[in-house]
């Protein structure tokens, strides 16, 4: 089989293979093997993980670009072929044209080929063709002297009853036809695309009668900005405008500059000839180059910043996913509310659901005391070690009384933590919610969900449409298509890379295990509701529809603990578990005592262990750490006791607060006032940072410093920056911007296999050479996008 997959992998002609491997810097031998395992029904985490011998060691990253690689010129080959035949139809495909069309690697260039063969509408050259013009047409093209000069040659174009009425009409059906063989020319084209992205001017206007009352778009009233530097989020922003029929855009190019670059192209040499070849290299810019460039530069750029603003989706994605879990341990879950009352409810160390009740603190002078009595009634009966509040409108002051109601009682064994709730009333209304909880509220659906996100971001957040989750830029305005494949490779990659439990994981966390799809992860949920826990992983094939190659490509990412064989609780494969039973006989000691000692591992002799050398330094490391969680200590923030609502907030406050977005012009954050402030690209380092992801992430604890409110925009301006830069004698300020330090809330999980937790970012901590005077707010404003998130 491997055999044949490495024929078909060869299908793909080797000028492709080489270009491939040259564009991704990548040896021939590994590109090869990787095509050959995916064509194989491999996925991008097994591959990644227990095929590093036949790929060399390729990462997951470079195998997903080989895989979107052999993807757009297998899609290239077919319209390739599509194209040929119906050429070879008309009866118009000569060798040199073959050879050109069989030659690109770009897709543009290939329907640039194709364009004067398309079935076309009836064209001004079209009509022109039809009464008989195009002789004359090719006498202009082909600038060649012939027998007689077009002086008399046009007149015997002039016939009535075809609608050539004169020698003028004559000569303009011709250069109408010029005109389009010009405009279809895929020279011309290119040169011409080139040009208008190298130095076109991407133009914005408010359209007539439009309408903005918040004024969003009045930065794009009258903006420019060149085509090939324009950031992802200012072109949606603009994009967006245009569909709310407020702006208008266009792409300017100097008409000189395309003019001359058409008549170099064009243009051979003089004769009578000149002249209408002048008219009609004008005519076919104006008429019809100058708009069909333009279409698909806007297109060109619309492509360009969905790649840019899903990437940004992907990489907030990626980092939310993979935050520090509190781990195992029993969560009471807060959902607040005012008016109907804060609903909880108490999910075990597992996260099955204990129990809910309703909180009313605003409602009279005595409710505070009597939701008190509810609340310890709760968490005695539970034995509640955390207490998760979502962070949406009367978060704040939840969380004030929380804290005061364990200051009160002396539960220092307890923490609260506010938790974002972004996409918790999406889970509740959907039909997994439904099918978990079908007897429970919405609400009491909501609360559940804030509590285990406390527990296990990861497992939680894979059941929320990841749109819903809050972290893109201008989400809803990209590639819907592309953009939930791209997300759907993320949760992948996210979910393997941890490793899923076999025996408490939901069927919504199990569809994403590598060669799992749904069916089968609810074909094991349903196998273990009727047969009990699994107790090792070759049990798997036992369950309905899992074969031989899903098990092949799933059991490393499913462990099973107190399971018969220890090994399962490892990330080790199982068609490795030979090797650790040699590497065990070597050491003469029992599989479980290498587990129970890893120290034994050191005195290995790797040469007499029959493993390659990735999956053997692989399986040690494993041993050391065995069922390790790859993500970090979970740290809770701590906000500022008096800052509760946006009037709080002042100039020049010191806070704490979480990255809850980061876009390509700053990152927003969470200060707990229910207004994410931001900090634009220009505050969050001292350094000089291309991207805001270079200095933060999603999900990280940031200290900020105020630079300014508005409270009629609900706009917060803050700086990370300014809390590292010297002061006027070369003294840092004592409060530093760096997580870490007192102030912070560092919960210790102890008894729960959790040590001490730490730090969880450290961002740009080393202070430089003073940098510029901070932008002003509105200067900032000026620069971004018209609604900061999408």
């Amino acid at each position: 089989m491997a055999r044949q997959a490495m024929t078909d992998a060869s299908v793909l002609p080797p000028q492709i293979l080489l270009h491939i491997a040259q564009t991704l810097n990548l040896p021939m031998h590994g590109l090869v093997a990787v095509i050959t395992l995916l064509d194989e029904g491999g996925t991008v985490p097994f591959i990644a993980r227990y095929r590093k011998e036949a790929t060399g060691n390729l990462d997951e990253v470079q195998i997903r670009d080989i895989e979107e690689k052999l993807a757009y010129f297998r899609d290239l080959a077919a319209r390739r072929a599509t194209i040929l035949a119906s050429i070879t139809e008309q009866g118009k495909l000569n060798d040199e044209l073959k050879v050109r069309i069989e030659a690109t690697l770009d897709k543009s260039e290939l329907e640039d080929l194709y364009l004067p063969y398309r079935p076309k509408r009836r064209t001004k050259a079209a009509i022109a063709r039809e009464k008989g013009l195009e002789p004359l047409a090719l006498y202009l093209w082909e600038q060649t002297i012939a027998d007689e000069p077009l002086s008399l040659m046009a007149p015997r174009f002039v016939d009535g009853e075809k609608g050539v009425a004169s020698v003028e009409e004559a000569l303009e059906g011709a250069r109408h036809i010029v005109a389009e063989m010009i405009s279809e020319s895929a020279d011309l084209r290119k040169a011409v695309r080139a040009l208008m992205f190298d130095e076109g001017v991407v133009v914005s206007r408010k359209a007539m009668d439009a309408v903005d009352e918040q004024e969003k778009f009045k930065m794009y009233y009258e903006y420019r900005e060149a085509v090939k530097t324009i950031p992802s989020h200012r072109m949606l922003a603009i994009r967006r405008g245009e569909s709310e029929n407020v702006l208008y855009f266009l792409i300017e190019l100097e008409s000189a500059r395309a003019l001359n670059v058409l008549r170099h192209g064009v243009l051979r040499g003089q004769g009578d000839w000149t002249p209408q070849l002048e008219l009609a290299v004008e005519d076919c810019w104006s008429r019809l180059l100058n708009s069909s460039i333009q279409g698909e530069l806007r297109l060109e750029l619309k492509k360009r910043s969905d790649l840019d603003a899903i990437q940004v989706f992907r990489e907030n994605l990626h980092h939310l996913l993979l935050a520090p879990p509190a781990g195992p341990i029993s969560v009471l879950g807060i959902d607040p509310g005012q008016r109907t009352g804060c609903k909880i409810a108490v999910v075990d160390e597992t996260g099955k659901f204990l129990a809910n009740d309703v909180l009313y603190l605003h409602t009279s002078k005595g409710a505070a005391e009597a939701a008190g009595k509810t609340l310890e009634a709760l968490v005695v009966k539970h034995q509640v070690r955390a207490i998760a509040i979502g962070n949406g409108t009367a978060s704040r002051e939840t969380d004030a009384f929380v804290r005061e109601f364990l200051r009160e009682r002396g539960l220092e064994n307890i923490f609260s933590v506010t938790v974002s709730e972004s996409g918790a009333s999406i889970y509740s209304a959907s039909d997994v919610a439904r099918q978990e909880f079908p007897d429970l509220d919405l609400t009491v659906r909501g609360a559940i969900s804030i509590a285990r996100r406390l527990q296990d971001p990861l497992s939680e957040l894979v059941k929320v449409d990841p749109k819903s989750i809050g972290v893109g830029q201008y989400q809803h305005d990209v590639d819907q298509r592309q953009l939930q494949q791209s997300l759907e490779t993320v949760i992948e990659s996210c979910v393997n890379r941890v490793g899923v439990d076999l025996n408490t994981s939901s069927w919504t966390l199990l569809r994403y295990v590598s060669g799992v799809t749904e069916r089968t992860a609810l074909n094991i949920v349903s196998y273990r509701n009727e047969h009990g826990r699994f107790r090792s992983r070759t049990q798997l094939m036992k369950v309905p529809g899992i074969g031989a190659k899903t098990f092949e490509q799933a059991a490393g990412f499913l462990r099973i603990r107190d399971g018969e064989n220890p090994l399962d609780m490892t990330a080790v494969h199982p068609e490795s578990y030979a090797v650790v039973e040699q590497i065990a006989a070597s050491l003469k000691s029992p599989v479980e005592e290498l587990i129970k000692s890893p120290q034994l591992l050191e005195k290995v002799d790797k040469s007499a262990v029959s493993a390659g050398s990735f999956t053997l330094n692989d399986i040690l490391e494993e041993l050391k750490k065995p069922g390790r969680d790859p993500r970090d200590k979970f740290v809770a923030p701590s906000f500022n006791e008096s800052v509760r609502e946006l009037s709080d907030v002042m100039a020049e406050m010191v806070l704490e607060g979480v990255v809850t977005n980061v876009t390509k012009f700053g990152a927003f954050v969470d200060i707990g006032v229910h207004q994410d402030g931001l900090v634009h690209i220009s505050e969050l380092s001292v350094k000089f940072i291309k991207d805001p992801s270079e200095a933060v992430k999603a999900g990280q604890i940031v200290k900020v410093k105020v630079l300014s409110v508005d409270a009629k925009t609900k706009r917060i301006a803050l700086s990370i920056k300014a809390l590292h830069e010297r002061g006027p004698r070369g003294v840092r300020p004592a409060d530093g911007g760096a997580r870490g330090g007192s102030s912070s809330k560092e919960q210790g999980l102890k008894g729960q296999g959790r040590p001490t937790v730490k730090t969880q970012v450290q961002v740009n901590a080393r202070a430089v050479a003073p940098a510029k005077a901070p932008i002003s707010f509105d200067d900032k404003l000026a620069m971004l996008s018209s609604k900061w998130k999408g």
